[in-house]
């Protein structure tokens, strides 16, 4: 009897790790991290929300000041290595792009305000959870006393939630699809400060995704043209002949949050306008 009761065979299903762990429940899995935190998005009322994307690397200047600081000691005391010149240079650019940090936190207290915006558009900041960028944006939201959302995801390397997210609202995914279906299914707007694969990963997919009408249109906005320009060449893609000159206009840049803000609640009120017409 003992050993009938300690069976792995014997274990409820929903109780046995080692069986929901299975490749072959694969599936199970897939619907259970889609399920919960679109359960609770739905208990807590997350209508609508605003995607903020950036680099985890950019932080406060004043961290950046100290990293770069520490980039050029450890090169004073090895200058011929070139692998530290490298990371002084990197870090230098760090600093300069520091500025997003506080453009994405005022961002995130202008949304929470929603001053401006139409009748009924009250959206709520959510992101990646991680640091930097996505660090401020839920920061700006934090300072107004508002609630922001945070997709964190289960890295090989563990990723902690920065802790300005809203604690309810704060998930930890273990599948990147699921993520992406998140991060879009209430989505108003997504907005990407400079940024790596991960930001390019959810911008790519989000204007293919506009290109291809799979989604309803939502406005794009690059902040920062100069790293934008550089970084996503639209108009090289449009003279290779691989895209159409109009998907040069499914984003547009902004530099300032108000920049921002302004944007989307014009995007918005004329989307509504043009909504309204059209029941007329």
């Amino acid at each position: 009897m003992q050993a009938i009761l300690e069976s792995q065979s014997y274990r409820e299903a929903d109780r046995d790790v080692d069986f929901l762990n299975r490749e072959e429940v694969r599936g199970l899995r897939l619907q259970l991290d889609y399920l919960k935190p679109e359960l609770l998005l739905e208990d807590h009322d997350i209508r609508a929300t605003i995607v903020v994307l950036g680099s985890t690397r950019i932080g406060e200047p004043a961290t950046a000041r100290r990293k770069l600081a520490a980039a050029r000691a450890a090169l004073a005391a090895n200058p011929g290595n070139a692998e530290r010149v490298r990371r002084v240079a990197a870090a230098d650019r760090i600093l300069a792009k520091s500025r997003y940090y506080e453009v994405a936190r005022e961002f995130g207290r202008l949304v929470s305000a929603a001053q401006g915006a139409p009748p009924g558009y009250r959206p709520v900041i959510l992101t990646g959870g991680g640091p930097g960028i996505m660090e401020a944006a839920n920061r700006g939201a934090f300072d107004a006393g508002a609630r922001s959302v945070g997709l964190n995801i289960n890295l090989p390397h563990e990723q902690f939630p920065n802790p300005y997210i809203t604690p309810e609202l704060c998930f930890s995914l273990h599948y990147f699809a699921v993520r992406k279906l998140h991060f879009l299914l209430r989505a108003t707007a997504l907005v990407a400060f400079p940024g790596g694969y991960g930001t390019f990963d959810e911008l790519f997919e989000t204007l293919a995704l506009i290109q291809t009408r799979k989604i309803r249109p939502i406005p794009v906005v690059l902040v920062g043209e100069p790293y934008w320009r550089r970084a996503f060449d639209a108009d090289f893609l449009v003279d290779e002949g691989v895209i159409e000159p109009e998907d040069r206009e499914l984003f547009w840049f902004a530099e300032t949050a108000q920049e921002i803000w302004e944007g989307l609640v014009q995007w918005h009120s004329l989307s509504s306008a043009r909504e309204a017409a059209a029941h007329i």
